[in-house]
Order: C-alpha cells, then structure tokens, then sequence
C-alpha cells in the first residue's frame, strides 16, 4: 500500500470520529469517491490502527442504523420544495 493511501486512511479515521460526518460528506470534502472512503475504513484501517477502526465502525453502523430515517427526511424536503415552486 502506498504512503499517500495510509496517511488518506487515517485522515479519513480520525476525521469521520471527530465529526461524525457521513461517509458521502467525507467523500466530497476529501475529492474521492465513497467507495473509496467505504474501502479506506472497512478494508485498510483495520490492518493500519485496529483501535482507530473500531471507533469508526460503530459510527458507521449508527450511521446504517438510521439511514431509512435520513433517506425519508431527504425525501420529505425534496418533494416540500417543488410544491412551493
């Protein structure tokens, strides 16, 4: 694994504890695409900083537990703008 892939993946970790920001956020903030954010998290983290992984995946599994409520808000606030258009 490249020096520039390790230091990403850690960024990614510490970043994604301290803001608790959704994966696709990080994505944009960090200019690569959300399954390289997903890959950086589930697959290298772990082999890099085992602890650091482990907070991460518990943000990211209550992340996967209220997605169904963040897609139906989305959803909501879409549809509530084009009715006042």
């Amino acid at each position: 694994m490249h020096d520039y892939i390790k230091e990403r993946t850690i960024q990614i970790g510490q970043y994604i504890i301290d803001t608790r920001k959704t994966v696709r956020t990080i994505a944009k903030e960090f200019g690569v695409s959300k399954s390289t954010v997903h890959k950086d998290l589930t697959d290298r983290l772990p082999e890099l900083n085992p602890a650091l992984a482990k907070e991460v995946k518990e943000i990211l599994e209550y992340h996967k537990s209220i997605r169904h409520l963040r897609g139906g808000e989305a959803t909501k606030r879409k549809y509530e703008g084009k009715a006042t258009q």
